[in-house]
């Protein structure tokens, strides 16, 4: 008490203030039986809404090199190869050599069909001997029909005089002034005339006959012939389907290229029916063509003169090219749900090689409206899955989306949200479902 007396009044009194404090305290945790929690304030939040823009989609898709033109060299007629003039790697020109082969069998077989030739050109020439023959048959014929025609008329004109004598000599007969044996004799000639004139009728007749006779004869000379003329042309057509197969044993490049593949050395026995690998594959590669499967969500949207930016392994990234779509296959492949894309590109130095793998970006000329979101406004989870958080008046919900193109600034919400939305912008802070914040703007 006499430390007390010595305490100054102010040390007094906060010891006391203290004192009480702690009672009233004590008094209300063990009126409650535990301390109360304090409110929490809600937190201060900016919001974006979800816009719906009009965009330009890319897919990014694996690319492979092929040659422009590429021919397997099969071999069209049977024999040894003769001689190997190319190898792997060798350019070569259209029309330039590849290989021979030897086929002396048709070679022997010309020349049989070449004698045959010749035995059917004699057939012409004998059939043209007897159109000749035929003719002159036919000159005959007619000059003994106009030779006997010319008899009948003189056999007519003595006919007509006999007839005339015979009437006279009768008329004179019956009047008495001449003897009735005169009229026999007129008669008599008269007969005679009149068989005269019926054998130059049967003569005319048998010459006329000849005639058509003739003429037969002359028009299957004239058959004859075309029939010899047929088998002539039959002949040489044949001669020419043996050239062109020996045309075939000479192996030629079909366009400019490079000999990228050789399956056969000098020796080898070789068929036009052989199903084995071909004997040498030509590629054109100053130009060449990429290919790209598109997948089913992106082929609709492809377009002819799309661009494509290329990529490969093999060059630096800086060195991207940038080509178009030369064309599409305008359906997918059953089996992979992909449509074919193809570009053309320009390959002078010869830096793309067929087989070479790369990826390419094609940018989609059509334009489709799609929900975006800042990218700052979408989180992802340690799985990888997108959410955001949506703000109805002052409550936060947690709502996982899924997410398209990202371009690094904005985000495609595909499913999860309509547009116009508000979610909370870029923050530090997690939240949770039925949370309460203050919104600082209204977007």
């Amino acid at each position: 008490m006499r430390f007390l007396r010595f305490l100054p009044a102010s040390v007094l009194l906060g010891g006391l203030v203290l004192t009480a404090a702690g009672c009233s305290q004590n008094s209300a945790a063990d009126r409650s039986g535990a301390a109360k929690p304090k409110p929490q304030t809600p937190v201060a939040v900016k919001t974006v809404a979800v816009a719906q823009e009009d965009i330009r989609r890319s897919t990014v898709q694996p690319a492979t090199v092929h040659p422009f033109y590429a021919a397997a060299i099969q071999a069209k007629v049977h024999g040894y190869v003769k001689e190997v003039r190319v190898d792997i790697g060798d350019a070569v020109q259209a029309g330039d050599v590849l290989a021979i082969i030897d086929v002396p069998e048709m070679t022997r077989q010309r020349m049989t069909t070449l004698a045959q030739v010749d035995r059917q050109r004699a057939e012409e020439e004998r059939a043209k001997a007897g159109i000749d023959l035929a003719k002159a048959n036919v000159q005959a014929a007619e000059a003994m029909t106009a030779e006997a025609e010319s008899n009948l008329q003189q056999v007519e004109a003595s006919l007509a005089a006999a007839e005339a004598e015979f009437r006279r000599t009768d008329d004179l007969v019956k009047r008495g002034s001449m003897q009735p044996r005169i009229l026999d004799e007129a008669r008599k000639k008269r007969d005679s005339e009149a068989a005269g004139r019926a054998a130059v009728t049967s003569a005319i007749e048998s010459a006329v006959a000849n005639v058509n006779v003739a003429k037969s004869k002359l028009a299957a000379a004239q058959a004859d012939l075309k029939f010899a003329a047929a088998e002539t042309v039959i002949q040489q057509r044949q001669i020419e389907e043996i050239d062109e197969l020996i045309r075939y044993a000479t192996l030629t490049a079909p366009f400019n290229g490079l000999v990228t593949k050789r399956n056969v050395s000098p020796g080898d026995l070789v068929s036009e029916r052989s199903s084995g690998a071909p004997l040498f594959v030509v590629s054109q590669i100053d130009k060449v063509r990429i290919h790209i499967s598109v997948p089913e969500n992106d082929a609709a949207y492809v377009d002819r003169g799309d661009s494509i930016s290329l990529v490969f392994p093999s060059f630096p990234a800086e060195e991207a090219m940038t080509v178009t779509v030369t064309r599409s296959m305008g359906s997918l492949d059953p089996g992979t749900r992909t449509m074919l894309v193809e570009a053309e590109v320009a390959n002078t130095d010869g830096r793309l090689l067929p087989g070479m793998f790369g990826q390419a970006s094609i940018t989609l000329s059509t334009k489709v409206a799609s929900n975006m979101l800042p990218a700052r406004a979408v989180r992802f989870d340690e799985s990888g899955n997108a959410y955001v958080y949506v703000v109805s008046g002052e409550d936060v919900s947690v709502v996982p989306v899924t997410t398209g193109i990202d371009d690094g600034k904005t985000i495609e919400i595909v499913a999860g949200l309509e547009p116009g939305q508000t979610v909370i912008d870029a923050h530090l802070q997690r939240f949770k479902d039925g949370q309460k914040v203050r919104v600082l703007n209204h977007p």
